[in-house]
């Protein structure tokens, strides 16, 4: 284990939402915060896929870091192969960061989920070997509100269909079926960060708002929460779903459910692919049970751009393709300059408090832990980090190991399984960090031990 003094750069990350952290973090009249490192900056090497927007590349080359940056995801067997001597890796939804990938990755500590979701990573075997996840939960929330807004109104006008036509030179002005969205009722599956966004969107256009989700929410504005979805899917003339790619959301819309919405009705997805039976969808939409949908999530989807939406990714994909008023869209849906931008700040800057201070703060996977920063005033401290498995006796150790020394701070906090501990000791020097770290090391309970000073 190399040793290095931390450099004297400050790394002033943005202002979170919980408020006891905020306060921490954000305490202006303290001394100057001490950026701790456990390393050289430039011997951390960092792997961003999925052409992961340039906010977040500066923040990180900001730090010293070796920034590698793809364009596209990468095929399993190369992802295996690229990512074993990585510390930092950045991905969006395409990446599948498997236990078989995460396996091979020998030094990883953090992995940074440029997007809402983090299903594509094996989220428990990485805090199982001390990995931590974060995401962007809430920054592409108004952006995925709008495009839902743009297709309620391009549904009801058949907009795709007029527009597709006059491409081809055909002039076809028709009223038929075509329909003013006031007046009209809104059913929103899932009133989370973006379906409440979209309810208040869809209030301000003159739309009714009901909803359905499991658990009882307040409701914004005058939307109102109905009991079951069989109660939403009678009541809406357009159904809009944003629910999680999970076991009870598999499928949630299928042929049962199609009987049940409203003759005439439409179908948006900006969730998951997984949430609507798609071969149901194209047989009630070829029956003129629905009279639109918009798609802009999918089973499988590419790995990069090009002429891949073909039957050989999804065996129904020209079906499809041939149906009219059906809005086909490559998962744009948070893809604005503006939401990838604060996306690439919000991940970003996570990454460098976890790798710089260990804080765990907006981490899905471990508990979130955070200690207030050290001082440039405070030479001579070290900062350890011991994720450990949580079970009797763990505390007892690690403090016959600390206690020799002066703990000026110290939390910690535990997650199922997975516990993370942090303290500050003062008064040490080189030998002193590499005997706490070897001696943390030997227990059994470790999962993984960090020092940063």
């Amino acid at each position: 284990m190399s040793l290095s003094k931390s450099p004297t750069a400050v790394f002033s990350p943005s202002l979170g939402s919980n408020d006891a952290s905020r306060w921490q973090r954000g305490n202006t009249g303290a001394a100057a915060a001490k950026q701790l490192k456990p390393f050289a900056t430039e011997d951390i090497k960092i792997l961003l896929l999925e052409n992961v927007n340039q906010t977040a590349r500066d923040i990180l080359a900001a730090q010293g870091y070796q920034v590698d940056f793809l364009k596209s995801s990468l095929p399993e067997d190369e992802l295996v192969k690229r990512i074993r001597d990585v510390h930092v890796i950045g991905i969006r939804s395409k990446t599948q960061l498997t236990a078989r990938v995460l396996r091979e990755a020998r030094n990883l500590i953090v992995i940074g989920c440029f997007c809402i979701g983090t299903n594509q990573v094996d989220t428990q075997y990485a805090a199982q070997h001390g990995i931590a996840v974060f995401n962007s939960p809430f920054s592409n929330s108004r952006s995925v509100a709008e495009l839902v807004i743009a297709e309620v109104i391009a549904l009801a006008r058949q907009l795709g269909d007029r527009s597709n036509e006059l491409h081809k030179g055909i002039w076809n002005k028709v009223s038929s079926g075509c329909w003013e969205i006031r007046g009209k009722t809104l059913g929103i599956i899932g009133y989370g960060h973006i379906g409440s966004q979209l309810s208040v969107l869809a209030e301000a256009m003159g739309m009714t708002v009901i909803f359905y989700d499991a658990v009882n929410l307040m409701a914004l504005g005058t939307a109102k929460q109905v009991p079951t979805l069989e109660a939403l899917l009678g009541g809406a003339d357009f159904v809009t779903c944003h629910v999680p790619e999970l076991p009870e959301t598999h499928n949630m819309i299928g042929r049962l459910q199609f009987e049940q919405m409203k003759h005439g009705s439409y179908l948006i997805n900006a969730s998951r692919g997984s949430v609507i039976d798609i071969p149901a969808l194209i047989d009630v939409m070829r029956s003129g049970k629905l009279a639109g949908a918009a798609l802009d999530v999918y089973p499988a989807e590419p790995g990069g751009n090009g002429d891949y939406f073909t039957n050989d990714l999804n065996h129904w994909a020209e079906d499809l393709r041939s149906l009219k008023n059906i809005i086909l869209t490559p998962h744009i849906g948070g893809s604005t300059e503006e939401a990838q931008s604060a996306i690439g700040i919000e991940v970003g800057e996570a990454l460098v408090r976890y790798v710089n201070e260990g804080c765990t703060l907006g981490a899905v996977n471990l508990p979130e832990v955070n200690l207030r920063s050290l001082t440039m005033e405070e030479d001579n401290h070290v900062r350890v980090i011991y994720i450990h498995h949580n079970v009797p006796g763990v505390l007892r150790k690690v403090n016959e190991i600390l206690g020799d020394h002066n703990v000026d701070k110290q939390t910690t906090d535990s997650r199922g399984d997975v516990a993370y501990l942090m303290a500050d000791i003062s008064d040490v020097n080189a030998s002193v960090i590499k005997d706490l770290y070897d001696r943390l090391e030997g227990l059994s309970s470790r999962i993984m031990t960090r020092v940063l000073y």
